[in-house]
């Protein structure tokens, strides 16, 4: 049976049919969803993908955490569901407090769109299991409300409970806190990170490299040894 991954569609989304793509590469089926959908139709995981939800009026994600399909989201999320926020989903999903801290506009006060390095920091997510602790990649970054930031306990528990997903390397384009690119809740089911990786799927688009690819088909195999 061909798993099937939801891709979330909000007013102001930008990237449903990039991750769509991704998701069809890596041999699963993408199903969309729209954000009044008030049911998931029996997906194995979401994604919730980039772009500018609702405008980002109010804050980013602000509006988008209240859609209907956030309801059953939430519920299944809690209950092991996997997820990946992706840039504006990443937003989403910590106003929904399905992941801590917060984000705010870059440090810098400007949009950015560059190709970015990061490290990855935990394999073991049921979306980067194909990565290794410690592999460097580089992965499309655009945002302008992507500054990572989190009190001073929460950051100790993510760095000590090994919950940074994704730092960034050589530059910090955003001023995040301790360099974080990404993180991940407890279970591990739950991941969200500013850059793009169905950006870097294909060698033709992007950075020239499918250093994004195994996001997909890490929750592919996950999904398939379940």
């Amino acid at each position: 049976m061909t798993a099937r991954i939801g891709v979330v569609t909000f007013p102001g989304s930008l990237d449903d049919r990039d991750t769509q793509r991704a998701i069809r590469l890596a041999g699963a089926e993408p199903v969309a969803l729209w954000h009044k959908d008030k049911d998931l139709k029996q997906v194995d995981a979401v994604v919730l993908c980039g772009g500018f939800s609702y405008g980002d009026y109010l804050r980013a994600g602000a509006i988008a955490r209240f859609s209907p399909v956030m309801e059953p989201l939430l519920e299944q999320a809690k209950a092991g569901l996997p997820v990946l926020g992706i840039c504006n989903g990443f937003q989403i999903l910590t106003e929904a407090h399905l992941l801590p801290g917060t984000m705010l506009r870059n440090n810098h006060l400007h949009f950015i769109c560059r190709d970015q390095k990061l490290r990855v920091e935990n394999a073991e997510t049921a979306w980067t299991s194909d990565y290794t602790a410690g592999q460097e990649i580089h992965i499309p970054l655009k945002n302008i409300d992507g500054q990572y930031v989190a009190d001073r306990r929460t950051l100790d528990a993510l760095e000590s409970e090994g919950r940074v997903a994704f730092r960034y390397l050589d530059v910090n384009p955003n001023g995040s806190n301790n360099d974080i690119a990404g993180v991940t809740n407890e279970a591990g089911n739950v991941v969200g990170l500013m850059p793009h990786p169905e950006h870097a799927v294909e060698p033709l688009i992007g950075t020239g490299r499918t250093d994004g690819l195994p996001f997909f088909t890490s929750i592919l195999k996950k999904l398939v040894n379940a």
